[in-house]
């Protein structure tokens, strides 16, 4: 067996020990939460009659029950779920790729990929201005893709790869993580809350069994750690939820065409939403897959149009759009265009024309050249009046209340 394998193997090995320790931990919790503190604890409680003590125990077994099947399930599909990869069509093909090997040139190469990204929906470059191409699978990134070392894999939409659930969160498996972590809030709470009441009696001596006295200790303070802990996670994946943002991006923002820009995928917040939970509020919180689009392609707050969409009934119809029906991409990802990369599309002159929507509204299109490849960058459509700008070296333009330099551009 070669080292390199032995060694793959033992990280795989390894990589289940923390789960098998939260499992652990759960499985004990259930065990003191149900048989001591319900069955032995609550039942026994010399404060309370007989019937009190049976429907106080069946209220917090029947909750109990509900909060473990739902951290349960959703832990699980986070765990088991295997993180979407890329589609064939971000692979080169064998000539392709015999082509890219042969080359020493990094530039020769860079068109290489060029050619096979014509026909890719990326919108995201590196940081400069590269194909973001990875050596190890020898694929083409799709926007928002990173290789994790520790799957050996690129994977869509990468937000991490955490050692709790001991697999890559992503595209396909995001969503369950975020109710994991907000199970496993509820989970706690409720423990920690409904313990309380005999955490305060282990303190005046109230509790006789000292092996109760044990775990109703350990059950409050497990859980209260927990909880704090958990909290704090589940509040900043909530914030990167709102932004359309991953923890990668959180602190690598994307390159596009326009420059970097770390809200380049928010599209406000309600839309950020959807796009991670879906549309259909009744999937919301349960541990089902309703995640939007395809992880290969995702819409942008700058939005670009073929020059023939340009017509003034058109124009108006996509100013509603950026405004409040932005959609999701819907077409299979080989019928994708990534008008960014196409150099050999047509483009016309530069300029801007204004006019006035149905709606009343004034927008404005902008063609925006790069000076050296005289070719078109983006074709911006806005809902409100679009400043442009220039000097002898940076030319800016504004989105709304967001200016963005192009320091290559020429309006």
């Amino acid at each position: 067996m070669a080292p390199w394998t032995l060694w793959r193997g033992c990280q795989r090995v390894v990589g289940w020990v923390p789960v098998l320790f939260i499992f652990f931990v759960v499985g004990w919790s259930y065990y003191a939460y149900v048989v001591k503190l319900c069955v032995y604890t609550i039942s026994k409680d010399e404060n309370d009659t007989a019937k009190d003590k049976s429907g106080k125990a069946v209220v917090y077994l029947v909750a109990f029950h509900l909060f473990f099947v739902m951290f349960v399930w959703s832990y699980g599909m986070t765990i088991f779920t295997s993180p979407a990869t890329p589609s064939k069509e971000f692979y080169l093909s064998s000539s392709e790729k015999e082509r890219y090997e042969k080359e020493f040139s990094q530039e020769r190469q860079q068109e290489i990929l060029r050619r096979v990204a014509r026909d890719l929906p990326i919108d995201t470059t590196s940081a400069s201005k590269a194909i973001r191409y990875c050596e190890k699978c020898q694929l083409i990134k799709p926007d928002r893709a990173h290789h994790c070392s520790a799957c050996d894999a690129c994977i869509l939409k990468m937000d991490h790869h955490c050692p709790w659930v001991n697999n890559c969160v992503g595209f396909s498996n995001y969503k369950f993580f975020l109710l994991f972590l907000l199970y496993s809030l509820s989970y706690c709470l409720f423990v920690a809350t409904t313990v309380l009441e005999y955490f305060i009696k282990f303190w005046t001596n109230d509790l006789a069994d000292p092996h109760v006295k044990f775990h109703v200790l350990f059950l409050f303070f497990v859980s209260s750690m927990f909880f704090i802990s958990i909290l704090s996670l589940f509040s900043y994946h909530c914030w990167l939820v709102g932004k359309n943002k991953t923890t990668i991006e959180s602190f690598r923002s994307p390159t596009f065409s326009y420059g970097t820009d770390g809200n380049g995928f928010s599209l406000g917040y309600a839309k950020n939403w959807r796009q991670v939970f879906g549309d259909e509020k009744k999937y919301w919180l349960l541990p089902i897959f309703s995640s939007l689009g395809d992880g290969c392609s995702f819409p942008t707050r700058l939005v670009g149009m073929d020059p023939e969409q340009a017509s003034a009934a058109n124009q108006s119809e996509y100013a509603r759009s950026i405004g409040s029906n932005q959609p999701f991409p819907t077409k299979p990802l080989s019928e994708s265009k990534n008008r960014l990369l196409d150099s050999e599309s047509q483009w016309p002159e530069n300029g801007s024309e204004e006019g006035v929507d149905r709606a009343g509204r004034f927008y404005a299109v902008c063609w925006i050249y790069r000076s050296t490849t005289e070719q078109k960058d983006a074709l911006i459509q806005v809902s409100t009046c679009a400043t442009l700008t220039r000097n002898s070296k940076v030319t800016y333009f504004y989105f709304g209340n967001n200016m963005y330099p192009s320091s290559d551009a020429m309006i």
